[in-house]
């Protein structure tokens, strides 16, 4: 059946949903979307349950949009959506799509806008006919949002008719007679780093995540196996589905459309911020250090155009034998686990991604409770047999005493870490710390990029945990906006904070001390006795921190174009628990509470030793069949 005699049908059982006085003008598919257009956009409004029932009976999301002869002008529709949402709501811009009969409204609060089960919402279609779509104010204003908002409102025309082109592929009828599903192992397995897997059927292609090896050097291993005759032509593809923003898992998707790709990126809102971030500063990091560019500014932002955001538990089309859904991973924010339901009930396929099975002070626990899942691919980044991290309030406690002790004694704590996810979890133990007076209140200065990811993450609080959500949402405290942090944001203000003599906490980037402004800090405190510098994540072989942490008391630096030797007189201190990774136990404890049990479990994102433990481990104690890929390799699941 073809696209056209499809959308007929859906015609007809829609009218039969309808009631009496309520048309429709138009269906038409845009990407997973099914989108129905009514000159009586009010009166389904004001019933709910007969959009529900419709999407019910068709299987399909459904989308209601106005015809365009019933739009308010913008003018007399702004002033309307003024009277109806609450004035504390605090509404910043709105922003009128007349081809999809849109509004975009951005609000400091937009629960209040949106209502008890969307009734304001509904109550604002009533009245002006556009459909509301709410965003948030950045309670921290960030270049990103605003810049990611810019390119999506600058594109809207575009991105229309990317999402009707998308359509048409999703609901194309399937024409292979036969039925299996393979995963293709294109980087990633018994290694960390450039994450990605083919997962493929007769109909079907979909990459799940692609990311860069940024350790690598420029002569290979650094990137997926894209050019196998698997994965090409690139743009035959179907999809990439992106399980977080970290680089070993997006940093060349916009490669894909160098290279002539223009399907969606399916990924959550947060993750798609904090993809355009880490992949613009992967960019500027690499040119100015003199290495290869492997695409463009302009590649992120057709990346940008091609992204379809899709919540926590949203059931989407993404071919014509393949949904999914994206669940809580608990890593960073926005991660996710991707469940596939591949077929007429087939074959479930679950990625994991990274992610943490234990609730920590930004998320809860990783999900792994599906309707049905038999072939499981997960990480096992700490599954060695002594991979054990100590329990996260024995981190807390512990990275609280060695900053009080310093802070008492009139020195600095310096703490390397990564912008997305670490940074953040230790801002909240350190606030939290202030607040309870459990030290003494100091300045904590945020250098880098952890300011920007911080703004993001005051964008999308309900991706945090349940209770941060609470804290936020109905205490009206949100801890990231405490008078305690401080932005770094210029050189001078760097230069002034390094010949300050009094103490204070400076959390910078880059986490791992090869470069970013925590060099410049180190140089400056590295000679002093009273200050500390600790380490919260993993430092890799070769790099400064992981010299420093090893006891080396003197270190190779570059000051003002001289080269020297820097002495390490500053206490040192390391202190586990704050990974976003699943230790050993909990990486053994996420297959055997998941319901239902898989049949399969695949073991990636380790080292050899790593996967190979893990997947043993679970053989022998849930006696569940298991596979450790090599690049390369095709396994077929069904």
């Amino acid at each position: 059946m073809g696209i056209d005699e499809t959308l007929s049908e859906l015609r007809q059982q829609i009218r039969k949903n309808l009631p009496v006085g309520v048309t429709i003008s138009d269906v038409e598919f845009e990407g997973p979307e099914l989108v129905i257009y009514t000159k009586e956009p009010r009166k389904l409004a004001d019933n709910g349950e007969i959009v529900r029932s419709i999407a019910k009976d068709v299987r399909k999301r459904i989308v209601i949009r106005p015809d365009k002869s019933v739009l308010y002008d913008p003018a007399d529709a702004i002033t309307a959506i003024k009277k109806i949402a609450p004035s504390d709501a605090g509404i910043t811009d709105y922003c009128f799509d007349s081809d999809t009969g849109e509004v975009m409204i951005e609000a400091e609060k937009p629960g209040l806008v949106i209502g008890q089960h969307g009734s304001m919402l509904r109550e604002i279609t009533r009245y002006v006919g556009w459909t509301p779509k709410v965003v948030r104010t950045p309670p921290i204003e960030s270049s990103t949002i605003k810049n990611v908002r810019h390119v999506l409102r600058e594109s809207l025309d575009e991105r229309k008719q990317i999402l009707r082109e998308l359509g048409e592929k999703i609901h194309r009828s399937i024409t292979s007679p036969d039925n299996w599903i393979r995963v293709t192992a294109l980087g990633g397995c018994r290694e960390v780093g450039r994450s990605c897997f083919l997962l493929s059927t007769p109909e079907t292609r979909v990459l799940v995540d692609c990311g860069i090896n940024v350790g690598a050097d420029d002569n290979g291993g650094g990137t997926p196996y894209l050019y196998i005759p698997e994965v090409s032509p690139i743009t035959h593809l179907d999809g990439v589905v992106v399980t977080h923003a970290h680089l070993d898992h997006c940093g060349l998707v916009p490669l894909l459309f160098k290279y002539g790709y223009r399907g969606p990126v399916y990924a959550t809102p947060p993750s798609r911020d904090l993809m355009a971030l880490l992949q613009i500063d992967y960019i500027d990091v690499a040119n100015k250090e003199g290495r290869r560019i492997p695409y463009s500014s302009e590649m992120v932002r057709e990346a940008l155009k091609h992204t379809i955001v899709l919540d926590y538990g949203s059931v989407t089309d993404i071919a014509p034998d393949m949904k999914l859904t994206l669940h809580n991973a608990g890593h960073i924010l926005g991660s996710a686990v991707a469940h596939f339901h591949v077929g007429d009930g087939l074959h479930n396929v679950v990625f994991t991604g990274d992610f943490k099975y234990e609730k920590t002070r930004l998320f809860d626990s990783a999900i792994n409770n599906f309707p049905r899942a038999e072939t499981v691919i997960m990480e096992a980044t700490y599954g060695g047999p002594n991979d054990f991290q100590p329990p996260r309030n024995v981190a807390e406690k512990n990275i609280t005493e060695i900053a009080k002790r310093t802070i008492e004694r009139g020195g600095k704590v310096l703490i390397p870490a990564f912008a997305v996810g670490r940074s953040q979890d230790v801002m909240l133990v350190l606030e939290e710390a202030m607040r309870k007076k459990r030290i003494g209140k100091v300045p904590i200065y945020l250098d880098g990029m952890i300011w920007e990811a911080t703004a993001i993450h005051t964008t999308h609080p309900e991706y945090l945990n349940s209770d941060l959500r609470n804290q936020i949402f109905h205490k009206g405290m949100n801890p990231f906006l405490a008078d305690c942090f401080a932005k770094v944001d210029s050189q001078k203000m760097r230069e002034d904070l390094l010949n300050n003599i009094d103490p204070a906490i400076i959390i910078s980037t880059s986490g791992m001390m090869n470069g970013g402004p925590i060099m410049e800090y180190l140089k400056a405190f590295a000679p002093d006795e009273k200050s500390t510098l600790i380490f919260v994540g993993y430092q890799a072989e070769g790099t400064v921190g992981q010299r420093i942490q090893k006891g080396r008391t003197e270190i190779p630096i570059t000051r003002r174009g001289v080269s020297e030797l820097l002495k390490i007189k500053l206490e040192v201190c390391t202190v586990d628990g704050f990974s976003g990774h699943s230790d050993r136990n909990q990486l053994v404890k996420y297959i055997k509470n998941m319901r239902p049990k898989p049949e399969l479990v695949m073991t990636e994102h380790g080292d050899e030793r790593n996967c190979l433990s893990l997947a043993s481990a679970i053989y022998n104690k849930h006696h569940i069949k298991t596979q450790v890929p090599k690049n390369l390799e095709t396994v077929r699941v069904a």
